[in-house]
């Protein structure tokens, strides 16, 4: 397939504020039970939500340059019952909004407590709210994931690995994230964040690893034997009946050169995984802030890549036919 680099930058940047505002709320979570120390509402919640908020905007205003008609990008959500796309452009807008309220709740200190259970832990609006958030982030995920899980014949892609690494690389991301804004804000939670933004990078490395390993062992079930409809041995085909170039050219197939595929490949491996790891490690020993920035800056740039050679790799069956003779 032919890599969007408005779809690299939506999926992504939106990535990156869920992991962003999971790592927030999970923050939370510690603290009200006395796990964590309590952070301060204003400048960790507030502004570390107004930081996932600019990304998932970000993201949005990606999305726009992948439009035709931009002015009838409402009836996108039309299809909701049968389509992933529809599903992921409801929630996203509503995962947004709540992200927005949940900041603005510590922002402003509108945070009354609700109840209380144990007669110690306080339940407030911003733990609801955050719950509430929260299903709408996996729900997120899931649906992103889901749009290219879901198509049958691009083997690459029917695979329940595809939504996990959705999930763990958008996590991986934030956290990571977390870790470099706790360290600017002079948060204790350095430590906390940068322990488990490694922990689940390495979740990641192992599901993307297991998806490269299974995408490389394919056995395509469609064949120019298949597509014809002649069970010869040799079949070779001389032309595809045109000689310039054509929407199926363009759409269906990177135009990369193999050296150029495979250098890719190790470019995301290196970036995403093994430099984060260490330049986080390296960070939480000297709670040095611009490492730690340095560590979320190649992560995500190896993001752009493994985002890229994801949606290379879809071999579409089409290629069959409009291929280079």
């Amino acid at each position: 397939m032919h890599p969007a680099f408005s779809v690299i930058f939506l999926t992504t940047l939106i990535g990156v504020g869920q992991g962003l505002f999971l790592a927030l709320y999970t923050g939370q979570l510690y603290s009200v039970v006395n796990v964590l120390p309590v952070q301060d509402s204003y400048s960790f919640y507030g502004l570390g939500s107004l930081l996932a908020l600019a990304f998932l905007v970000g993201g949005l205003i990606a999305s726009v340059f992948h439009l035709g008609r931009p002015e009838r990008a409402w009836r996108s959500a039309a299809q909701w019952r049968t389509s992933w796309l529809s599903r992921e452009v409801i929630v996203l807008p509503a995962f947004m909004v709540l992200t927005a309220c949940y900041g603005c709740i510590h922002y402003f200190d509108l945070n009354p407590v609700l109840f209380k259970f144990s007669g110690e832990f306080k339940v407030d609006l911003s733990l609801v709210v955050g719950a509430v958030n929260t299903l709408l982030a996996f729900t997120l995920f899931f649906c992103t994931g889901m749009i290219y899980a879901c198509i049958k014949f691009l083997q690459e892609w029917a695979t329940p690995l595809t939504v996990v690494n959705y999930i763990l690389l958008g996590s991986a991301s934030g956290f990571s994230l977390a870790t470099a804004f706790a360290a600017y804000v002079g948060s204790e939670l350095v430590t906390f964040y940068g322990a488990w933004a490694v922990i689940i990078t390495l979740a990641a490395f192992v599901s993307r690893s297991a998806s490269l390993f299974r995408n490389a062992r394919i056995k395509y079930k469609s064949s120019l034997r298949s597509a014809i409809g002649i069970r010869h041995a040799r079949i070779e085909q001389k032309s595809r009946g045109f000689m310039a170039g054509s929407f199926n050219t363009r759409e269906y197939f990177h135009g990369a050169s193999g050296q150029s595929f495979r250098s890719v490949k190790w470019i995301l491996l290196l970036l995403v995984f093994p430099l984060p790891v260490a330049l986080i490690s390296i960070g939480l020993g000297s709670d040095a802030f611009l490492i730690l920035a340095l560590a979320f800056a190649i992560q995500y740039t190896g993001l752009l890549a493994e985002r890229w050679f994801f949606f290379a790799q879809a071999k579409h069956p089409q290629n069959l036919y409009y291929q280079t003779v």
